[in-house]
């Protein structure tokens, strides 16, 4: 667990260097996320980053692109790009935009930004899936906030009618959208449209893994996962200030001293 721990720190210190680099970036929202994308990538997802597009390959969305910055840690420790490329971020002949952009980087199945639209994808490709009869599994993950938009429930209904019980949702549950809207308990919202729900704490690498790997004959899966937003970074942690914004030249060494 040390050199997990040890990894993701380093990951950590990775992608708030990439944001200094760039001026901008939802650090805040990437660490947030970066518990579940490291246990999906490393044990969950059947994923070649040899052949990015092979057909049977499971699929990954992050409709909350925003959190890019985690998915592109992510990407670049497996090997669908380099180190190197991922110090880029945002800069003007970049592939590593602000949002991530699927017909330019590696290993991103979604152009993801524009909040509501990453289940409503999941969900035409788990049945495209079907239809192919592709072995693969569908995740997506999106933020709680971004359960306030109709077309999550419109895509979490037809799912429901279509039994797509392939497809998961994995909601990052930080409560960061509770100053403007409250969502309230979004595992009885999932029950009520068809899919079965768990909470699990979004941080726990086992009981992500053990939540992720399950899924039912007949229903879609959703993933409550309770999440601090800023995770691990004193400064940042339930910190809305820290949404979008990178630390000032005085505050950079302490939030690397954390990640050391």
């Amino acid at each position: 667990m040390d050199n997990i721990n040890g990894q993701l720190a380093r990951l950590k210190r990775e992608i708030v260097m990439a944001a200094c680099a760039a001026g901008e970036g939802h650090i805040a929202s990437a660490f947030s996320i970066l518990d579940i994308l490291w246990v999906l990538y490393r044990q969950v997802l059947c994923l070649d980053p040899g052949n990015p597009a092979a057909p049977d390959r499971d699929r990954f969305i992050l409709s909350k692109g925003h959190g890019a910055l985690a998915l592109y840690a992510i990407l670049s420790e497996r090997g669908f790009f380099s180190k190197e490329e991922l110090k880029t971020f945002s800069a003007f002949d970049s592939r590593l935009g602000g949002h991530p952009d699927s017909t330019k980087v590696p290993g991103v199945e979604a152009s993801t930004g524009s909040l509501g639209h990453g289940l409503p994808m999941g969900v035409g490709m788990a049945l495209g899936m079907r239809i192919q009869r592709r072995a693969g599994r569908v995740f997506v993950l999106v933020g709680d906030g971004e359960c306030n938009e109709g077309s999550i429930w419109e895509a979490a209904l037809l799912a429901a009618h279509h039994k797509l019980n392939r497809l998961t949702c994995i909601v990052d549950s930080n409560r960061s959208t509770d100053r403007a809207l409250r969502v309230d308990d979004l595992s009885e919202k999932f029950r009520a449209f068809g899919w079965i729900a768990t909470v699990v704490d979004g941080h726990d690498h086992q009981t992500v893994d053990t939540a992720a790997r399950a899924f039912d004959k007949e229903c879609p899966s959703a993933i409550i996962a309770r999440t601090i937003k800023g995770k691990g970074c004193s400064m940042m942690e339930n910190n809305p200030a820290w949404h979008h914004r990178v630390p000032t030249p005085e505050e950079l060494p302490a939030i690397l001293q954390e990640f050391s």
